[in-house]
């Protein structure tokens, strides 16, 4: 029998009814962030339950200043649960998200589980936050490969419509799970020792490598993360029409993924104009500067990189610029951070938005 859900005392008065909150799988990478998260954003909790594994049952986790333990996910977890953020894999949610909903819970799922789900909203707030609006209790979270592309491709996609992508993604090692991004450290730490460093949990070795495969391959050897990319790009732009061909590549990188884009639009999509359109975009960051002095007097433009979008809520552009081989065509640069905003945060902006629109 589950124990009572710890009582959360909010940090400050906000106004808005206390919500009984669970977290599937707190003690991963995303759910540590959706903690520090709902802590920060002093998230409206009336009551905090933590949920994981047998495994990680009987640990607790600091929240508040409250040490709160760690739950095994059952069917009986969420009774009384008001939102319940999955980050646990895409059986578990299969498996406990209907128990949940059936529990009289919200769903938010950071799982492949419901995305490609007709009757599952996928939603990314900034692009198509109506759809959560229309949620049956549970509501998805994108691949966070597609949020990255997406929320600098999606306000242009808007002012001249994206017939066609070509993207190539540059994948931090975190975005395999905790594992892997151990086993890079280890790797890394091997290499430094003049030891050959192993690899278990990705394809092959990532230390001075690429490896351009993630997730499995399929028959046609297309990758699932690549087919991902093109099939929820579709759902959540509205439009069938839209194409993207992808290579999903992962580099020795510890944080946030980059997606390099060449992009075909209906309308012609010159630099400046999607510069225009990129700087007033909610949620982007345009770091695409003119040429200016370095500090060795060379030119130089400012572009983001996973170092500097490391932490950040915001998806970074930069590299703006005509594609030479189709008129009318654009190219760009898009960092994101996956544990944020390509999961963690973009899911509590699901949450906030059902809370200010009166759906919470």
């Amino acid at each position: 029998m589950s124990a009572a859900p710890t009582s959360i005392p909010p940090k400050s008065p906000r106004g808005r009814r206390p919500l009984h909150v669970a977290v599937a799988g707190a003690t991963g990478a995303v759910g540590e962030e959706l903690l520090r998260l709902l802590d920060e954003r002093d998230f409206p909790l009336a009551s905090l339950r933590l949920l994981a594994s047998a495994r990680s049952a009987g640990t607790t986790l600091r929240f508040r200043g409250t040490e709160i333990p760690v739950e095994e996910l059952t069917d009986a977890s969420f009774r009384g649960t008001d939102v319940a953020f999955f980050s646990c894999g895409g059986d578990r949610s299969l498996r406990f998200a209907p128990a949940a909903v059936a529990s009289g819970a919200v769903v938010v799922d950071n799982s492949s589980a419901y995305r490609m789900d007709p009757k599952v909203p996928l939603v990314v707030p900034e692009i198509n936050g109506d759809a959560a609006l229309a949620h049956e209790g549970i509501l998805a979270v994108p691949n966070c490969t597609t949020i990255v592309f997406l929320m600098g491709v999606a306000p242009l996609h808007r002012e001249a419509r994206l017939v066609r992508a070509v993207c190539s993604s540059y994948q931090a090692a975190s975005g395999a799970g905790r594992s892997a991004l151990l086993e890079y450290e280890a790797q890394v730490r091997a290499r430094a020792e003049g030891r050959e460093p192993a690899a278990k949990a990705l394809p092959r070795v990532l230390v001075g490598n690429v490896i351009p495969q993630v997730d499995v391959f399929l028959p046609d050897g297309s990758t699932k993360e690549e087919v991902k990319l093109d099939r929820e790009t579709r759902k959540i732009l509205g439009d069938d029409r839209v194409r993207v061909a992808a290579t999903c590549v992962r580099v020795p990188v510890p944080r946030a993924h980059s997606v390099s884009c060449a992009l075909e639009f209906e309308r012609p999509m010159t630099p400046e104009r999607a510069r225009e359109v990129l700087a007033s975009a909610p949620g982007v960051v345009l770091r695409d500067l003119p040429e200016r002095a370095s500090v060795d007097g060379k030119p130089a433009r400012e572009y983001p990189t996973p170092l500097d979008v490391s932490g950040r809520l915001e998806v970074f552009v930069g590299r703006l610029r005509a594609d030479p081989s189709r008129e009318g065509g654009l190219m760009l640069w898009a960092v994101g951070d996956q544990l944020l905003k390509g999961a963690a945060w973009n899911a509590v902006q699901i949450a906030e938005l059902l809370i200010e629109r009166g759906r919470l």
